[in-house]
C-alpha cells in the first residue's frame, strides 16, 4: 500500500530541509502530528529515533533508515506483521523553489490491511503535512 503527494514550495531547498528535519517542531506547522520527541541527541541521522503521536493513530517510534543531507530522509516504524515507511524528498526547482515529495508505504502481512483501513486518513495527513511544510518554509506559519 503506497500513498504520495507533492508540493512546490517558494523557498530554497536549504530552508525547506531545515524545517523538515526539525521533527520536534512538526506539531507547530501540521495538525497531522500532535507530538514528536527525539530519543537521541545530535542532528537527525541514520539510526535516529523519534517517537511520533498523531490523532486517531497509535503512537509509534520511527527510526531513520536513509538520510541524504539537504535532500531526503526515510524513517520506518516496524511492528510484528507490519512496517510503515515514510519518505521525505526535496528537489530544487529552476525558479529557486523546492519540490517536496512525501510518500508513505505500508507493508507486511498486517500492513496492507491497515493501510487500506487508514487510506483516507493517510491521504489527509499527507496533504496536511505538505501544506504545513509549505506555509512554514515560506514564512507564513
Amino acid at each position: 500500500m503506497e500513498q504520495r503527494t507533492s508540493v512546490d514550495v517558494a523557498a530554497p531547498p536549504d530552508r525547506v530541509w531545515e524545517v523538515l528535519v526539525d521533527v520536534e517542531r512538526w506539531p507547530e506547522w501540521t495538525d497531522s502530528v500532535t507530538s514528536a520527541r527525539r530519543l537521541d541527541a545530535g542532528p537527525l541521522a541514520v539510526g535516529s529515533r523519534v517517537e511520533v503521536a498523531q490523532p486517531r493513530v497509535p503512537p509509534g517510534t520511527y527510526t531513520v533508515t536513509m538520510l541524504e543531507p539537504g535532500r531526503a530522509f526515510t524513517w520506518e516504524q516496524r511492528q510484528p506483521g507490519s512496517a510503515v515507511s515514510a519518505q521525505h524528498e526535496c528537489a530544487p526547482l529552476p525558479d529557486g523553489g523546492t519540490r517536496v515529495e512525501l510518500r508513505v508505504v505500508m507493508g507486511g502481512a498486517v500492513g496492507g490491511v491497515v493501510g487500506r483501513m487508514y487510506r483516507r486518513l493517510t491521504e489527509r495527513y499527507l496533504a496536511m503535512e505538505a501544506a504545513g511544510l509549505k506555509a512554514r518554509a515560506e514564512g507564513r506559519r
